[in-house]
């Protein structure tokens, strides 16, 4: 029998600022369960004079971690549950959250690979899951995530990408800057096309598990390029960021 998600109150445990306009929450569930890397959980907030507000965000922790869950979040202007969260959370506050939630958009590490993630903006904070889970869990299959952001400041999880990403890991890991890029940078400074996928997929065969988040435009771009070269289509999962920085 399937369970019944109920909301709950979550504490927040810890606060990391990511990147200027992204911060992670760490909070610790009553109710926790087991997520798949790729779901995400609901946010709600209320007003003393009953007024709500709710927002879907992605868990960026791996399953592994049992107790509580990590939030990635970037702060969207004039957005009521983002703006709430970075400039009012504190660490002890309490937080009501659903979840997890999402049964299309997962990889668990027994689904194999090759596995191929494309990422724009926060759009990585599912594929970090992913990527999170496959270190915890041992998984060996071969790796490549592509993430497009416009300027270097913007890279959230910077430190632990290099980590994931050293040699022997069978994970590589593929920046690429549309706007500004780092002194002396060498690598793609473009937006994504089919020249850049055709290099970043081709070590992986024409069969990798592909999972793509970020801007509609991104993602809608990524995945039409993919089935061009030669990508089965139904290997290709996609979902799309809203201007809310909701999942939509």
């Amino acid at each position: 029998m399937k369970r019944t998600l109920e909301w709950q109150i979550a504490t927040l445990k810890a606060v990391k600022q990511e990147t200027p306009k992204v911060k992670t929450f760490t909070l610790a569930l009553p109710d926790w369960m087991p997520h798949a890397a790729g779901q995400h959980y609901d946010v709600r907030l209320t007003a003393p004079d009953g007024y709500q507000a709710q927002r879907s965000y992605s868990i960026a922790s791996e399953p592994e971690r049992a107790g509580e869950i990590d939030l990635t979040v970037e702060v969207i202007e004039d957005g009521e549950v983002s703006t709430y969260m970075h400039e009012a959370l504190e660490v002890g506050d309490k937080l009501e959250l659903r979840g997890p939630i999402g049964g299309y958009f997962v990889w668990r590490a027994e689904m194999g690979g090759p596995l191929l993630l494309i990422g724009g903006g926060s759009g990585i904070v599912p594929l970090m899951s992913m990527l999170r889970h496959r270190a915890r869990s041992g998984s060996k299959v071969p790796a490549r995530l592509l993430y497009s952001l416009r300027t270097p400041s913007d890279v959230i999880y910077a430190d632990e990408l290099r980590r994931l990403g050293q040699p022997g890991t069978s994970l590589e890991v593929f920046l690429t800057f549309t706007r500004a890029r780092p002194d002396g940078w060498k690598g793609y400074a473009r937006r994504i096309d089919r020249e850049m996928l055709n290099e970043v997929v081709a070590p992986l065969g024409r069969s990798p598990r592909a999972y793509i988040c970020g801007p509609t435009l991104l993602v809608e771009t990524a995945a039409d390029l993919l089935t061009q070269i030669g990508v089965p289509g139904q290997l290709i999962r996609t979902e799309r960021f809203g201007p809310t920085g909701g999942i939509s």
